[in-house]
């Protein structure tokens, strides 16, 4: 291993435990602050940063800081439901573009199919035929996330299949999906971990966005979505904080899935250790 290797993944590491510490901070944090944030408390509405409220307080008293923590944990239930979804519809598209000509080019159609749509209007479209709440939230992210990561798969699936060694497996007589469960499938699964964290943090920001527009969770829920909604009735009167830390936060935490992802590519595949 050289130098230029062993730095890489040095820093791949470092950076990788940093997100990791931050975002379970925020899982730890929302649970310490228990009900603070989402209980109503109309003797400390409207206060601007202090040391006793770090992100003020809205216009029902309750502590921004604490609810931006539970609003991000709401937030991350969403996103890993949403990402763990669109990686098994790919995988399973994936797997049927493995079954031969006529089912990849089946396969190929309905990605082309998904992708054709706007994205954000395909969004509103399933949040809105669902009746909107996190339910539908989920369904919608995972249904249109999952193309462009079943493309990656796919080339992935097609290199592998040209392999000598799956090549010898066919002369011994093995099926085609014994040959995709157990050859092709556990070569997919590094992928499909770096691919599932790529797609958290559009996961998380589909959702912040739904929420926004008023078509994803419901208004008594702690989401940044809502805050931001929120927010923008009350910061002609001054109140900036309401939608600079709970956006700030929701940076913080996307940028650190990315974080997280790209470090954990470099760790898998040395090739990426050396940039």
């Amino acid at each position: 291993m050289t130098s230029q290797v062993l730095n890489g993944r040095i820093r791949a590491a470092i950076s990788t435990t940093f997100a990791l510490v931050l975002i379970s901070a925020i899982v730890i944090g929302a649970w310490a602050f228990g009900d603070s944030g989402i209980r109503a408390d109309f003797n400390a509405r409207n206060l601007s940063p202090s040391w006793c409220h770090w992100f003020g307080t809205d216009q029902m008293g309750r502590d921004m800081f604490a609810r931006t923590l539970h609003g991000l944990t709401l937030s991350l239930r969403v996103g890993i439901l949403a990402a763990g979804f669109s990686v098994i519809i790919a995988l399973v598209i994936v797997l049927l573009a493995g079954f031969g000509k006529i089912a990849d080019a089946i396969s190929c159609f309905i990605m082309d199919g998904v992708l054709s749509m706007p994205h954000l209007v395909l969004l509103v479209l399933i949040c809105f035929a669902l009746g909107g709440g996190t339910q539908a939230v989920i369904i919608a992210v995972a249904i249109s996330h999952w193309p462009r990561f079943a493309r990656v798969l796919r080339a992935e699936l097609m290199q592998i299949r040209s392999e000598p060694w799956i090549e010898a497996s066919r002369s011994f007589g093995r099926s085609r999906a014994f040959i995709l469960i157990n050859h092709i499938v556990p070569h997919l699964l590094p992928q499909m971990f770096v691919g599932f964290l790529l797609m958290f943090p559009h996961a998380i920001l589909h959702e912040a966005s739904l929420t926004f527009l008023g078509f994803g969770l419901e208004p008594s829920r702690p989401a940044i979505g809502i805050m931001l909604s929120e927010a923008m009735r009350h910061i002609s009167a001054g109140r900036w904080w309401l939608a600079l830390f709970p956006g700030i936060a929701l940076l913080i935490m996307v940028l650190s899935f990315d974080v997280l992802a790209n470090g954990l590519r470099r760790l898998i595949n040395p090739r990426e250790a050396q940039t």
